[in-house]
């Protein structure tokens, strides 16, 4: 049986999130136009040339084969909080912006499809391209301000799982 647009593109996003380089939270990001379309992928890292917060070392013994051996000497200062706080903290583009980077014409959008639901920050970007929905698999913990945001926009805010 053929799958819907919509979990089609979700499933297309959850796995662009595997190339996330956060360690705090990985998110995928696609873009489609009004006839589906994929105009840009993005996923949630550093800029690129940067070192990523998700990199492991190996603690230094040759023999060394213990999970908890490795480390990861470049993660950034917002690597541990809990998803949501110290954002100032977080080095992480979002994969909002990243896919809008890649994408050549934000005029073309019409759904963007994201694993988590766009920051505020995100919404805000999103309201500056023709984006008419917001399909995501689950909530932001600021998503009663972006969703209060993009609604009062005119524009649809989908959670898909719902």
């Amino acid at each position: 049986m053929r799958i819907s647009r919509d979990a089609w593109a979700m499933e297309l996003a959850q796995v662009t999130a595997r190339r996330s380089t956060c360690l705090r939270r990985s998110v995928g990001c696609v873009l489609l136009n009004a006839r589906g379309h994929v105009l840009a992928t993005g996923y949630n890292g550093v800029a690129a040339g940067m070192p990523h917060c998700n990199e492991r070392e190996l603690c230094g013994r040759v023999d060394c084969r213990d999970e908890e051996c490795r480390g990861h000497p470049h993660a950034c200062l917002g690597a541990s909080a809990p998803s949501g706080t110290q954002l100032e903290a977080c080095e992480a583009i979002h994969a909002e912006c990243n896919a809008c980077l890649q994408c050549r014409d934000v005029w073309a959008l019409e759904a963007c499809y994201v694993t988590v639901s766009p920051c505020v920050s995100c919404v805000k970007l999103l309201l500056n391209t023709s984006t008419q929905r917001v399909v995501f698999a689950e909530p932001y913990a600021h998503d009663a301000q972006a969703k209060e945001l993009w609604t009062r926009a005119g524009r649809l805010w989908v959670p898909l799982n719902a």
